[in-house]
């Protein structure tokens, strides 16, 4: 999952080389941190927060799948 928020991270922001993404597991629970550049923070965000979302929706499917939950954050 960890892969999958770099690699549409690094599609949406203007300076790739800046996004950081950290996975932290907790029994059934993944953390995903996810850091970008702070020119690049409203294009993962998005418009009212819908890039975000998107993003938290895929990871939410993708966890399902696993039988885990996971928690996106944007720091």
């Amino acid at each position: 999952m960890k892969e999958l928020v770099e690699y549409v991270a690094k599609s949406l922001v203007d300076d790739p080389s800046q996004v950081e993404v950290a996975q932290m597991e907790g029994g059934s629970t993944i953390v995903i941190e996810l850091k970008v550049a702070p020119e690049d923070i409203g294009r993962v965000i998005g418009r009212n927060g819908r890039v975000a979302n998107a993003l938290r929706t895929l990871l939410r499917v993708s966890a399902t799948r696993h039988g885990k939950r996971v928690n996106l954050e944007i720091v």
